[in-house]
């Protein structure tokens, strides 16, 4: 029988949710705010995830993936926000959903063979370079170059520029960099390319200082004649645009999944607060303003929800859901952050010191409307496909 309240979720999903919040429970709550100061997520931990199959959930049993749906990672990525420490959900949801699917989709045996399995049990972490400076939600701004040469030591390609905003740069093992190949003028030239810490010519250049998402580490990088192998192209040499496209749709899903898993949190929160805190002779939740407004929110991000697990089943349908991922990436990036505005406004002084969850996730926030296709891109996108 399936005791799962909505139609999507079976009661295998709902096993798995069980797992992540027991493991976040026991191996991220206790330690987090720990791993805030020092700007890090301990490897160990994201060994461990491997270890009970959370870092490969849609990838194949020959990896030692789980061979799950796309509504499995909505549940990783939504019981992650829940956790409240949206640095540590983005470092797994990067290494999980937006950047080894590029490697798992387009690569080569050999290349599969050798980074996927350590991928999937954490043993390497894994990082997309796709962000420049000067191109953020445009990709076809990109100015990072990959030229093709051989000479007596073989065919290699040579990368030439810097990314920024690159999360897991500081501490990842495999990077997959998108690159121009083409000729100037020509603008979806672009390539993907496999990189491993460590190659001459690639640096970490800074890493970066931000608002939020603390434990996650950020970097700038730099690929200053940085040779590698031709064998390193991943997928077709100029179709790395359609690659990155392609995977933005899966990136969106998660992310808006994240966010209400975090909105879902911040009003439990809150109505926690509320129902104890005490204001002008009686608790806060007997002011009509705040429950209606509570009330709403709830009802907000509920519906959210049914937009993000209709969209994921049928993305798993093999579905096409462009205008619907740009959807929900735009209105989940919109309402988390009206939901943690409000959520810290009716914790009053509280929410502006740092010991509280709700302050923490007012920062997190900030940036979902921005990462990962900025809310006016995806309102074009939608607005693209309304005629």
């Amino acid at each position: 029988m399936n005791t799962s309240p909505t139609p999507y979720f079976t009661a295998d999903h709902e096993m798995l949710r069980d797992t992540i919040r027991r493991f976040i429970a026991e191996r991220v709550l206790p330690f987090a705010d720990t791993w805030e100061e020092t700007g890090k997520v301990p490897r160990e931990v994201l060994k461990e995830m491997g270890d009970l199959g959370l870092l490969g959930i849609k990838y194949s049993s020959e990896y030692g993936g789980s061979e799950l749906d796309t509504l499995s990672t909505v549940i990783l990525a939504e019981e992650l926000g829940r956790c409240s420490y949206g640095g540590f959900a983005v470092t797994v949801l990067v290494h999980t959903d937006m950047s080894s699917p590029h490697l798992f989709h387009a690569g080569t045996k050999a290349q599969l063979d050798k980074y996927m399995p350590d991928i999937v049990a954490g043993k390497k972490i894994a990082a997309v370079a796709m962000t420049e400076a000067d191109a953020g939600s445009d990709l076809q701004g990109m100015r990072t170059t990959a030229k093709r040469g051989t000479d007596k030591d073989g065919d290699h390609y040579v990368l030439n520029g810097s990314k920024m905003f690159i999360t897991n740069g500081v501490h990842g093992d495999v990077f997959f960099v998108a690159a121009r190949t083409g000729e100037p003028g020509r603008n979806r030239q672009i390539s993907m390319f496999i990189v491993e810490r460590g190659t001459p010519g690639f640096t970490v250049a800074r890493p970066l200082k931000k608002m939020g998402w603390l434990c996650s580490d950020t970097a700038e990088l730099h690929f200053d004649n940085c040779r590698i192998p031709a064998g390193n192209l991943l997928g077709e040499e100029h179709k790395g645009f359609y690659a990155l496209m392609k995977n933005l749709q899966n990136e969106r899903i998660v992310l808006s999944a994240q966010m209400m898993g975090e909105a879902s949190r911040a009003i439990e929160l809150a109505l926690e607060w509320v129902t104890q805190r005490k204001a002008f002779g009686d608790v806060l939740w007997t002011k009509q303003a705040i429950r209606h407004k509570l009330a709403m929110r709830l009802a907000q991000v509920e519906a959210a929800k049914a937009l993000i697990y209709n969209t994921a089943w049928r993305d798993s349908q093999g579905q096409v859901v462009t205008k619907e991922v740009s959807m929900m990436k735009a209105l989940c990036g919109t309402l988390v952050n009206e939901v943690m505005y409000d959520c810290g406004q009716f914790h009053g002084g509280m929410s502006f010191i740092r010991e509280t969850a709700i302050e923490r996730m007012y920062r997190d926030a900030r940036v979902q409307s921005i990462g990962g296709g900025a809310t006016e891109v995806m309102l074009e996108e939608i607005a693209k496909r309304m005629i």
